[in-house]
């Protein structure tokens, strides 16, 4: 089995693979779309094809970093608009399903709030947390923001976390050798990112005290 996934790390296979893994996962959170890219950027750290053309030899890597994370980006930026799209059109059905569900309501109101004042940070941290952006995604699109105040921060999202992912595996490699080891560690190192974008994500906004009338009058000079 190690074999094999280290024979498609280096195949142009891997492109397709990763590509259709980042834009399913939206979908489905279990994919492992993120072990996927570092373990070919790991590969791409030390894995060389030498390639004959009728101008001579040269040599080039396989995969490419730039061509991975470019195709992971894109796969992100398509599965969310997909996902968008489809919750867009879900209609009454997926508004109930939401409002079933405190987290995803929580999630909608801050997406709103923060797409509304012109900040989509949310949704560029969300990209890291585990089913951050499956919520995101889903949640503008149930609540019919516009396409032009969400994907552009989709597609930021989309590419900071490829070139995070792909870094990770490319330093790891670098560092501890592209081994298991090295692809373990930078594995690790993405969860962990995960895990302080979730604690962001989940941190309730700050609210403003509201002047009541009588909190007023009894303020008031007398």
């Amino acid at each position: 089995m190690l074999e094999s996934v280290g024979a498609l790390t280096s195949s142009p296979w891997i492109y397709v693979v990763v590509a259709l893994s980042v834009l399913l996962d939206v979908f489905l959170p279990l994919l492992p779309s993120g072990v996927l890219v570092i373990a070919a950027a790991t590969a791409a750290a030390a894995s060389t094809t030498t390639v004959t053309a009728a101008a001579g030899e040269a040599t080039r890597q396989v995969p490419s970093l730039l061509v991975l994370t470019l195709c992971a980006a894109t796969a992100s930026v398509l599965g969310d608009l997909v996902a968008y799209r489809l919750a867009w059109r879900g209609g009454e059905r997926l508004d109930r399903a939401i409002a079933r569900s405190r987290r995803l309501t929580a999630a909608q109101e801050r997406l709103g709030t923060a797409l509304s004042r012109g900040g989509g940070a949310l949704v560029v941290v969300a990209r890291f947390a585990p089913a951050g952006r499956s919520i995101v995604s889903l949640g503008a699109g149930a609540a019919h923001r516009r396409a032009k105040d969400f994907l552009p921060w989709s597609a930021l999202a989309g590419l900071a976390w490829a070139a995070y992912s792909v870094s990770l595996g490319y330093f790891g490699g670098q560092w501890l050798g592209a081994s298991w080891l090295g692809t373990a560690v930078s594995v690790l190192a993405l969860f962990l990112a995960g895990s302080l974008a979730a604690v962001v994500v989940k941190r309730p906004g700050r609210k403003r005290p509201v002047a009541t009338a009588s909190s007023a009058t009894a303020s008031s000079p007398s």
